[in-house]
């Protein structure tokens, strides 16, 4: 097993910002009408904007042209970059800076696989951009999550082939894109939600690279 590179999601991998995608798309919901629960809410893991609104919509039974749509996804950006403004690295997750820290140390390539359109603001906000060769996010894809596009050019953008990556996520939908993407599938949660990853971890917490390549054989 020849590892050359990690690709890792950004949301619910890297940062805690989920909740306030969250609170934003609620806060949305109920201006039009009608509530929307965290349960619900697991059905944007990995998504796209607009197929998160296109979501959203059906569940509160909206049918809105697409102006109105543009709008209402504006309105929810809007409204989410407000709360992530004063955003610090306490929003990192547990254990990702010392094993981003690893990679670094073993020359390990690190690229970013996000549907987000703020990943590059998100990094900045939480000093960790530097860490990434290559950021492939919802400004430079077509198509979403389960399709492997974001994967396919971060590894075409770090110049590794895909069978030498290892793909960090959150989603059921981003585990499926990875291994459509030729690569391994590394989960980050709930075992049932993600069982089709190759391996599943809690989170980074006292997890190195060597348990990482270890879980996969």
């Amino acid at each position: 097993m020849n590892i050359q590179a990690c690709i890792f999601d950004l949301d619910g991998v890297i940062v805690d910002t989920a909740k306030y995608h969250y609170k934003a798309w609620r806060k949305l919901a109920k201006s039009l009408g009608f509530d929307f629960t965290e349960a619900q809410n697991e059905q944007l893991k990995g998504v796209s904007r607009m197929e998160s609104l296109n979501i959203i919509l059906k569940i509160g039974n909206k049918i809105l042209d697409e102006a109105q749509k543009t709008a209402l996804a504006k309105q929810k950006n809007d409204w989410y970059l407000e709360q992530v403004a004063d955003m610090t690295s306490n929003e990192i997750l547990p254990g990702v800076v010392d094993f981003l820290n690893e990679l670094k140390a073993k020359n390990i390539r690190i690229a970013l696989g996000s549907a987000s359109k703020n990943a590059v603001l998100t990094l900045q906000k939480v000093n960790l951009l530097n860490y990434f060769e290559v950021v492939i996010d919802g400004t430079k894809t077509t198509r979403s999550k389960p399709d492997p596009q974001v994967f396919q050019l971060g590894a075409q953008g770090l110049g590794i082939p895909p069978e030498n990556c290892i793909v960090f996520e959150d989603a059921a939908k981003g585990v499926t894109a990875a291994r459509s993407a030729g690569m391994y599938a590394i989960g980050l949660g709930n075992l049932d939600e993600l069982a089709h990853a190759h391996a599943v971890i809690p989170s980074f917490e006292h997890v190195n690279f060597q348990r990482i390549v270890e879980l996969l054989y």
